[in-house]
């Protein structure tokens, strides 16, 4: 069974005590494909290190997130251009808008998470989005650049049915994770009505730890607990969901 975690900060400070371990362990349990989102310029070296050391496994993605657009952020995305131009990464992410943390940055996080959609249609690659508390500026900044070289993964779905469908519309996979396994998480609630062609896993890891580790630090091998929550979700065999997943994000990420 291979499992891919589309969405999986390896290079965080939360593993320097024992990243290989971690990964090991992952490795162990089928889970094989780690896509590694970029957040600024100070993670690339960690980013490239990982995939030197497991060049099998790591699929590296280039981009600035939204909260790490500040005053510098034309510095960012130049690094990013010049990645980008320099040699191959898989997607363009964690790009997108977040307003949970600061609003006062919403016209330059709107500029840089469009800047860079641009890049991605021009290198021919997904983009991977981060939304929260902002999912009508993230549609409005879609609607704007919707095209059928637009096409990527909404990482982390937390929103409603008809956000979920919409998403969908701008050639969106959702990626689901720890929230699905959350008493509170509200998405088990409708996922059985949205297609498994439209889904992949992920954890987000260090972050948003499903249950029964919620609140603890997230790592790649409990993606099993994601995989088990959607086995009983859409009422189908655990490998058929690894495989189903798997196959979706091959065909986001064409690796």
């Amino acid at each position: 069974m291979i499992i891919t975690d589309t969405h999986t900060h390896l290079y965080s400070e939360a593993f320097d005590e024992d990243r290989t371990e971690m990964i090991e362990r992952a490795l162990q349990q089928g889970v094989s494909r780690f896509f590694i989102p970029a957040i600024d310029s100070n993670y690339t070296e960690s980013m490239l290190d990982l995939e030197k050391k497991y060049p099998d496994h790591m699929f590296l993605m280039m981009g600035v997130h939204p909260t790490h657009v500040k005053d510098n952020y034309k510095d960012e995305l130049k690094h990013v251009e010049e990645m980008l131009a320099k040699r191959k990464f898989y997607a363009v992410g964690e790009i997108g808008i977040d307003l949970y943390w600061d609003k006062s940055t919403l016209s330059i996080q709107q500029e840089a998470f469009k800047y860079q959609i641009q890049l991605a249609k021009k290198y021919k690659l997904p983009i991977v989005i981060h939304c929260r508390d902002a999912f009508d500026e993230v549609f409005e900044v879609l609607e704007s650049e919707k095209s059928e070289d637009l096409f990527g993964v909404f990482h982390c779905f937390t929103g409603t049915f008809e956000q979920a469908y919409q998403a969908i519309s701008y050639n969106m996979k959702l990626g689901i994770g720890g929230v699905s396994t959350f008493k509170n998480g509200k998405i088990d609630k409708f996922l059985s009505e949205i297609d498994l062609e439209h889904i992949v896993l992920e954890t987000d890891s260090p972050y948003l730890a499903p249950t029964p580790y919620r609140g603890k630090r997230n790592e790649s091998v409990y993606i099993i607990k994601v995989l088990e929550k959607l086995s009983y979700i859409y009422n189908r065999s655990e490998e058929d969901i690894a495989a189903i997943t798997t196959q979706n994000s091959k065909n986001v990420f064409k690796v």
